[in-house]
């Protein structure tokens, strides 16, 4: 589906220019010079971005905007022949997302309408990413009679809670999700710890030795830990 943009500006030879270029980069496109209509045609059209004229018959672009933000956030580039900073600071604190003095390059619109628009498509992404967090169910981790709940962080054996320090936890879901794979000190120092941590991989080795503790039957003789002599560690849960 094509990106939608709404163009309000009554200056027609301009109006027509940025419907042409626009129309070029493959959107889809409405027009409008009238700002009293303005509304209207944001509702039925529901645009992705709007291209906004600050003077405008009918109803000006800051009144236009300003009712806007009661319904809708949809990026608002706005257009206008005066420099004053006044009106560029009373633009953007109602709701415009950019602002351009005219004459501008065409290039550098273009530019900012395209930036506009990857911001919101990020915004979306991102608010669907959280949604979809909101909704998966609790990923539960089971192996045998050890359990790693990650929506409480929190692991149980025999169905009584471990109490683990963060970074025992941490340590062990990484484990945990590459069971049976073979994981050197340096990648789970890398990957648990970080590559800014500064200590050696001896560090390791005591967190493995203090979750053994609280997971093994038998520290000495590990299952769910294994050591894998002159490699690293293999999880087998």
């Amino acid at each position: 589906m094509a990106t939608k943009i709404l163009v309000v500006e009554d200056e027609i030879t301009l109006r027509e220019t940025l419907l042409y270029n626009l129309k070029k980069q493959g959107y889809e496109l409405q027009a409008t010079g009238d700002g009293g209509a303005a509304l209207d045609l944001i509702r039925q059209f529901q645009p992705d971005l709007i291209i906004l004229d600050l003077m405008l018959p009918g109803m000006d672009g800051l009144e236009i905007t300003r009712q806007l933000r009661k319904e809708i956030s949809t990026p608002v580039l706005m257009l206008t022949a005066r420099a004053d900073e006044i009106d560029r600071v009373v633009g953007l604190e109602i709701g415009a997302d950019d602002y351009m003095t005219k004459p501008f390059s065409m290039h550098e619109l273009m530019a900012r309408v395209k930036a506009m628009l990857r911001r919101r498509q990020m915004l979306l992404e991102e608010l669907e990413r959280q949604k979809e967090e909101q909704i998966s169910p609790p990923v539960l981790l089971k192996y045998g009679n050890l359990s790693i709940d990650e929506s409480r962080r929190e692991v149980m054996l025999s169905g009584k809670v471990i109490p683990l320090k963060p970074r025992e936890y941490d340590l062990l879901v990484f484990m945990a999700k590459h069971r049976g794979q073979v994981l050197s000190r340096e990648t789970i120092l890398d990957q648990v710890w970080g590559w800014e941590y500064f200590g050696n991989s001896r560090t390791v080795d005591v967190h493995v030795g203090w979750l053994r503790a609280k997971i093994e039957a038998d520290t000495d003789d590990p299952k769910r830990i294994i050591t894998v002599r002159g490699a690293g560690y293999r999880f087998e849960g």
